[in-house]
């Protein structure tokens, strides 16, 4: 499942949400055909997702439909043009009632006045009881919650158990420290060029490879009031920066690279048997280790994010979410109706995590509600190709990332170049994030 990627402009104060709906109106011109449709029946709701796991919604949709006799127009399209299509229908007032939304786009689009709030709904949030904190906290904007947890999941450390055997080690490193000391014999030893694989290429995954470094390391990019502190010394970026750079160009066990290398050609490197450590979304493992899809299929294991100095073993998570749009919200009638679709699929469907638990059996991607960790079909699953117990120890030290804001898009361009710049030297990890510290701030004062 991908994540969010790069914005543009993002809506916040009365300019940037005129500036947005004008680009939107453009840009529907380029939209897929039939995207945007004429305004539905008044006993009809209208889903968009994007494309995944798309026979397992409408399976599930025909059940809603059955159970309620309300009527659901589904949409779908890729991921990656999906963000630009919906701010499309958004700004053409298009009938949407309930979709999908990345955690990045929460501010952007709660500022924008596209979605609602849905807290008002105490069957919706009774749900809050079972779901991983850091989920609802990722749903949640100003005060307010805005939906229903649709998927999560987290960045993994994970190792080729036979290249560390080989190496001579038992147990894999638990600190950044003890990774370069196990790479360095590794090297020696001709084992892999580049024990450890990082993908630092300026795309959507960047920020999470960074923030899961810098969480490791103690640190972070922002304070509780949303102010740059990623070039403190200690409680910023710049010891989790000045560790990939080291890795880099004084011990040489990263690729120099990586600063062009995704996570998947960084996937498809680990599979390849090419490095013995690599940084990847957790739900990577199921690929890793099928043999139809890896020439290491059955030796990539596991490990808790490795800690730097005064750091731990946290990292980052993300989600997505079904929300409401605010449109309808201001309908009593299919605001109720959404309510239910949501509950249907966010909450329980007779009684049960139903869809939550289909889209992880069919394609992998991980629940947010801990009740499914019991399911005896969860664990049966999750034991052909993983450890259920580390991936449960990894989950409650994830952490959302702290620079979701309306300006995140803005800065998530000058932060990424800024971080490559250092690694291939040509500047400091410390002006590196001065830099990134600056350009964040002032785009949080324009807000």
């Amino acid at each position: 499942m991908k994540n969010s990627g790069t914005l543009t402009p993002p809506a916040h104060g009365v300019a940037r949400r005129q500036f947005l709906k004008g680009a939107a109106i453009g840009a529907a011109a380029f939209a897929a055909p039939g995207l945007v449709r004429p305004a539905a029946a008044a006993d009809s709701l209208n889903m968009q997702t994007w494309s995944a796991a798309v026979d397992v919604v409408k399976s599930h949709l025909a059940a809603f439909e059955s159970k309620t006799g309300i009527h659901v127009d589904y949409g779908n399209g890729p991921y990656a043009q999906y963000r630009e299509a919906m701010v499309a229908k958004f700004a053409g007032g298009a009938p949407v009632d309930l979709l999908w939304v990345s955690d990045a786009w929460l501010p952007e689009w709660a500022e924008a006045g596209w979605i609602a709030p849905i807290d008002g709904y105490s069957s919706l949030m009774q749900y809050n009881a079972d779901a991983i904190p850091f989920c609802t906290e990722s749903m949640t904007y100003k005060g307010h919650q805005y939906g229903l947890t649709y998927y999560t999941d987290f960045m993994a450390f994970l190792y080729d158990a036979d290249k560390l055997a080989a190496a001579g080690f038992s147990a894999p490193p638990s600190s950044w420290e003890e990774v370069v000391q196990q790479s360095i014999v590794m090297k020696q030893k001709g084992i892999a060029e580049f024990p450890m694989m990082l993908s630092m290429a300026q795309e959507s995954w960047l920020i999470e490879f960074m923030t899961a470094l810098i969480y490791s390391h103690g640190g972070h990019f922002t304070d509780a009031s949303n102010n740059a502190i990623m070039q403190h010394p200690k409680d910023g970026a710049v010891t989790a920066l000045q560790w990939v750079v080291d890795a880099v160009r004084k011990h040489k066990i990263v690729s120099p690279a990586c600063v062009e290398t995704g996570e998947l050609a960084g996937l498809k490197a680990l599979s390849a048997g090419n490095h013995a450590f690599a940084l990847l979304p957790k739900y990577r493992l199921r690929t890793l280790n099928d043999p139809a899809q890896s020439k290491v299929a059955g030796k990539i294991k596991e490990a808790l994010m490795p800690m730097g100095p005064g750091g731990s073993h946290e990292t980052v998570g993300w989600m997505r979410f079904h929300g409401m749009t605010a449109q309808t919200a201001k309908n009593k009638t299919r605001a109720d109706n959404a309510a239910r679709l949501l509950e249907w699929f966010g909450g329980k469907a007779d009684g049960k995590y139903t869809f939550q638990k289909l889209v992880f059996l069919d394609a992998g991607s991980d629940f947010a509600v801990t009740p499914l960790y019991q399911d005896p079909e969860v664990q049966a699953a999750y034991a052909k190709y993983a450890d259920f117990e580390m991936i449960k120890k990894q989950q409650a030290l994830a952490r959302k990332k702290d620079t979701i804001q309306p300006w995140f898009g803005e800065w998530n361009e000058t932060n990424g170049s800024a971080w490559q710049a250092a690694i291939v030297g040509n500047t400091t990890p410390a002006a590196a994030l001065d830099q990134s510290a600056k350009a964040w701030n002032k785009l949080k004062s324009r807000a």
